[in-house]
Parts: structure tokens; C-alpha cells; sequence
């Protein structure tokens, strides 16, 4: 064996030695904490698909709505976000509906349905999609806002068109990249995200992965809103001084605006942080120590921020 091949046997006989604990410990004594834990892992599945299958409804009228409207050409990167969600959705139903069909798999179609969807390649390409696509709205309107003159000429049409057509590309090779160098189909199993080929090159991965999508996203978010809310702030001060004391519907819908974008901070933040932050610290911890986990699954899940 030679040694740019042991770092990946290393991984591998870590994965198989846990799923084999598992197996014993559902033929032995203990076959009430297993069975139990099988039982959590099949109630967690369907939670998902049922989770999946609301979205799909929802954020189909919204796509339904915004065509109707014709809010689809003027608001292409919401209604792309959108479209994200769409696909989560609708992707997190398949993959969960394969999982809890529990496929044995072999040859060439047990090979690419490991490597497209039960390493759910194709839902986190949608997911990681529309975390950059969020990122490119936020950072949108922290220019319309903050540098309105500059962004009427900068952002154009084919801006935006390019702009959310990039959020696909970069995602798409982004987890293609990922899956195809660190899954692989053992004993009709597939091994999502657990076959490095160094420790090294998972841990980096769980570092970039958790700094860029989650850290430097949120710090966006609030750097971005918290400019605009800045600006806001003295063009209202600046209105305040030309319209006088009397004016007090123009005072009061500055402080309307001022409130609307310091709740639309929190919220954005807050959820992002609670839909997200468990996922990638889990992720994280998983790609520093391998012998880190909490599902006794063949494929890592990393489903909490699906929806």
C-alpha cells in the first residue's frame, strides 16, 4: 500500500469500525438503545420530509405569485432566492424518501445515486446556493442604499442576471468538488463527506466551510444593515432640519423606515443564526475529530438548515 492511499484507508477503516459498533450493538445485549436510536433516526427522517414537502407547497405559490405579478423581472434576485428554496425543498423530499427507503447499493446506479443525492450533493448545492444568493441581496441593498448614485449605474440588468447565475455556478462546483473527492459507496452504503483523502484537507474544509458560509455571511448582514440603517439615520436628520418642528408625519415616517430596517437586521440575523449556526458548528467539529458523531447513518446528514 502506498502512502498517499493510507491517510484515505485511515478515514475509511474509522467509518467502517463506528458503522460496525452499530451493528453489534444492534445484535447484542443492548438491542433496546439501538433500536431506540433507530427509531429516533426514522422519526427525524420523516420530520424532514414533511418539512420538505410544506415547503415545496409555500414557496411554490410564492414563485406562482411573483410570476403573476411580474415581481419576477423586477426583483430577480428575490425571485431566484425563491427558486432556491424551491429546489431545497423539493430535493430534500427525494433524498429523505431514498434514505428512508434504506437502498442497498450496487454498480453504476448505486454509484451516482450515492454521489448525487444520498450524499445529498444536489440539496446542498441548491442550499449553498442561496446562502450566496442571500449574501448578493443583502450586499444589493447596502448599494442602493449607501452608494445610490454609483449603484444606478453599476447595477444593471445583466448584472443582477449575472450575479444569480453565479450563485449556481459557484455553488455547483463548489459541493461537486467536495462530494466527488470525499464520498464513496462501501459495502452498499454511501459515505457522504467521510472519506478524506488527509486530515488535513478535512479539517481545512470544515474551517472553510464554516467561516465563509456562516461567519462572513452574518457579519455581512450586519455590517450591511447597520450602514444603511446609518444612512437613514442622517438623511432623516437632514429632512428634519429643512421641514422644521411642525412637520411631524415626516418625522414620524423616518423613524418608520429607521425601525423597519433595524427589525429587518434582527430578524435576518437572529434566524440565520438559529437555522444555521447548530449545523455548522456540528459540521465543523465532524471535520476536525472524524471520531465525532451523532448519527449512526452511513451518510453525514447535514439537514438543519434545510428549510
Amino acid at each position: 500500500m502506498s502512502e498517499e492511499s493510507f491517510p484515505i484507508t485511515s478515514h475509511l477503516s474509522v467509518v467502517m469500525t463506528t458503522a460496525a459498533t452499530g451493528e453489534v450493538q444492534t445484535t447484542g445485549g443492548s438491542g433496546m438503545t439501538s433500536s431506540s436510536s433507530r427509531g429516533a433516526d426514522f422519526y427525524f427522517e420523516c420530520a424532514v420530509l414533511v418539512i420538505g414537502v410544506m415547503g415545496v407547497a409555500a414557496n411554490g405559490l410564492i414563485l406562482y405569485a411573483m410570476v403573476v405579478s411580474d415581481q419576477h423581472k423586477k426583483q430577480l434576485l428575490i425571485f431566484n432566492q425563491n427558486v432556491f428554496d424551491l429546489c431545497s425543498s423539493l430535493l430534500l423530499v427525494v433524498v429523505f424518501a431514498l434514505k428512508l427507503g434504506s437502498i442497498y447499493l450496487t454498480g453504476v446506479l448505486g454509484y451516482w445515486l450515492c454521489m448525487l443525492l444520498l450524499s445529498e450533493n444536489l440539496l446542498w448545492c441548491s442550499l449553498d446556493g442561496s446562502r450566496i444568493n442571500l449574501l448578493t441581496v443583502t450586499i444589493e441593498r447596502y448599494l442602493k442604499v449607501v452608494h445610490s448614485a454609483w449603484s444606478k449605474k453599476v447595477l444593471r440588468k445583466w448584472v443582477m442576471i449575472s450575479a444569480a447565475a453565479l450563485a449556481w455556478i459557484c455553488s455547483i462546483v463548489y459541493n461537486m468538488a467536495v462530494t466527488f473527492s470525499s464520498t464513496a459507496v462501501v459495502d452498499g452504503v454511501c459515505y457522504g463527506y467521510q472519506i478524506w483523502k488527509s486530515d488535513a484537507a478535512a479539517v481545512g474544509y470544515g474551517i472553510f466551510n464554516f467561516v465563509f458560509f456562516f461567519v462572513v455571511v452574518l457579519v455581512t448582514f450586519v455590517f450591511c444593515y447597520g450602514r444603511i440603517l446609518a444612512v437613514i439615520r442622517r438623511q432623516a436628520k437632514i429632512m428634519a432640519a429643512h421641514s422644521g418642528p411642525g412637520s411631524s408625519s415626516t418625522q414620524t415616517q423616518s423613524h418608520q423606515v429607521q425601525t423597519n430596517v433595524v427589525k429587518t437586521m434582527i430578524i435576518v440575523s437572529a434566524f440565520y443564526v438559529i437555522t444555521w449556526m447548530p449545523n455548522g458548528v456540528y459540521f465543523l467539529i465532524q471535520n476536525v475529530n472524524p471520531d465525532f458523531t451523532m448519527l449512526e447513518s452511513g451518510c453525514m446528514s447535514q439537514s438543519s438548515g434545510a428549510f
